[in-house]
């Protein structure tokens, strides 16, 4: 039973209203199933629409920020709580020890690099949580390309592909992260 799930997603307000509209609509889902949300902590782009909408419904919202970040991220003021912390490395750390499952909205650079930790980590067998993108309007389409592309030239197993989970839809995503057992992996290489 999934109770916390991390987002990563992105806190700048230049994109198109559909992608902040797609964020508001899985803190709302959150809301509605009681898990908790765990995020970067920001009250701006689609992470504030996601921990707004969230709070909104009735939810639970951490928030996890370094604190040379609070003010030009500007920090959610509103959550049920705001964990400051030292440095980037703690906020990763931080937000995936309190989450059972992670899940990456559309994004740039921050958002990839936190996603392609975690699956760093579920490679490695540092962790068995389940993890996914919300594929919004295809947006991650060609990264899930890419993936397969570097397991047919050999530079990662096709069983490590299949780690990452993709869905559309943030209720389709959610079910299942829901529904994900961890692979039996002996050998990482």
């Amino acid at each position: 039973m999934i109770k916390g799930i991390c987002v990563y997603c992105g806190s700048s307000g230049q994109v198109a209203p559909h992608y902040l509209a797609e964020a508001a609509t899985l803190g709302e889902l959150l809301a509605e199933q009681q898990i908790t949300l765990i995020y970067g902590g920001a009250n701006v782009g689609s992470m504030g629409a996601m921990a707004d909408a969230c709070l909104a419904a009735g939810g639970k919202v951490i928030g996890v920020m370094p604190r040379g970040l609070v003010e030009k991220e500007v920090a959610h003021q509103g959550l049920t709580e705001l964990h400051i912390v030292d440095d980037m490395h703690q906020r990763k750390a931080m937000m995936a020890d309190l989450a059972d499952a992670f899940i990456a909205l559309p994004g740039g650079m921050g958002t990839l690099e936190e996603l392609f930790e975690a699956l760093t980590w579920a490679q490695l067998e540092f962790h068995g949580k389940a993890i996914g993108v919300l594929n919004s309007q295809g947006y991650f389409s060609q990264l899930l390309a890419f993936l397969s592309h570097a397991a047919s030239e050999g530079f990662m197993h096709q069983r490590h592909v299949g780690l990452l989970l993709e869905d559309a839809s943030a209720a389709g995503l959610i079910e299942k992260l829901q529904r994900y057992q961890p692979q039996e992996q002996s050998k990482w290489w």
